[in-house]
Parts: C-alpha cells; sequence; structure tokens
C-alpha cells in the first residue's frame, strides 16, 4: 500500500485537473462569445482519453507493485513541484485566452509574455515533462514512459493545427 502523502499528491493533481478545465470551459465561454474561433476540434477526445489513462494507468502500476519499501525521491518531487509552477506561469500569462483547446480570437495579437516570450508552446513541453516526472514520483515507471511517447504522437497532430490557427490570427492583425 502506498503511503498516505502520495495519495494526497495524486488527490492534489486530480483536483488540479479538475480546476483547471473548470478555468479553460470559463474561459472558452468567454472567447466564443467574442467570436473566437475553435481549430482542430477532432483530435481533442484523444486528448480526454490519454490524461484519462494516464491517471488510470498510475493506479493501476500503483497498485500491483509492491510498495512497502517505496519512499518518495525529494528530487523528483521538487522537478514536480517546478513543472507545477510553470504550468501556472503558463496559465496566468495567457489569462483568460489559456484554453485546452485550439480557440483563436481574431483580431487579438499574439500573447508573448510570461513563457510566450522565450518558447512558442510552453504549455505543451511542461505537461510532456509532468507525463514523466508524475509516474516517476510514484514509481510507475511503465506509466512514464508511454505516456510522454503518447504526448509527443497528439503533439504532432495538434501543433501544426495550433500555428496554422495563429498564423491566421496573425494575419488578420
Amino acid at each position: 500500500m502506498m503511503p498516505a502523502y502520495f495519495w494526497w499528491i495524486f488527490i492534489f493533481i486530480a483536483l488540479e485537473r479538475i480546476v483547471e478545465l473548470i478555468i479553460a470551459k470559463r474561459n472558452e465561454k468567454w472567447m466564443l462569445e467574442r467570436g473566437g474561433i475553435e481549430w482542430g476540434r477532432e483530435h481533442y477526445k484523444w486528448f480526454i482519453v490519454v490524461h484519462l489513462l494516464f491517471f488510470l494507468s498510475i493506479l493501476t502500476e500503483v497498485s500491483i507493485r509492491d510498495n512497502s519499501s517505496f519512499v518518495m525521491n525529494n528530487y523528483v518531487f521538487a522537478l514536480f513541484l517546478l513543472t507545477q509552477a510553470a504550468r501556472v506561469w503558463c496559465i496566468q500569462s495567457l489569462g483568460p485566452f489559456w484554453n485546452t483547446k485550439i480557440i483563436i480570437l481574431p483580431d487579438r495579437s499574439l500573447i508573448s509574455r510570461g513563457p510566450y516570450k522565450y518558447v512558442k508552446h510552453p504549455n505543451y513541453i511542461i505537461v510532456g515533462i509532468e507525463l514523466f516526472i508524475i509516474p516517476i514520483l510514484f514509481g510507475a515507471y511503465f506509466t512514464a514512459i508511454l505516456f510522454p511517447i503518447l504526448h509527443i504522437s497528439l503533439m504532432t497532430v495538434r501543433i501544426p493545427i495550433e500555428n496554422k490557427a495563429l498564423a491566421e490570427l496573425k494575419k488578420g492583425t
């Protein structure tokens, strides 16, 4: 059985994702009310599937492993905390434009503050790191290998769509 603090961390991560979905839904509504245009709707369901399977995979791995001698690695936990701070930085930098979907609001300029000043898609990089770090934190090594690969596969579809949408936005301004 996993130590109690692992369950607290797991519950924290799950609640964090639920809060992010609430924020994304609120931002989606705000953007659509102002004429926002959604791109890439067809692939979005795969993000939901992959992220749900990610949590189930961690739980499955943890439940089938002998956890009696498992100890949290403080360095991995520190990396986890850094990724959470970077995630919040991305969300705050985009403000009402942050979303889990690709929604472009015409006649608005691209956000170029926060991490977006340095990297084009920082949130996707952070999610990829999280999909490796979080399972490592729980000792779910199979999940730590599989889900970053799935994330990269999804990004090969999503990033070109988002880049095209952002290029359209730039043309309109």
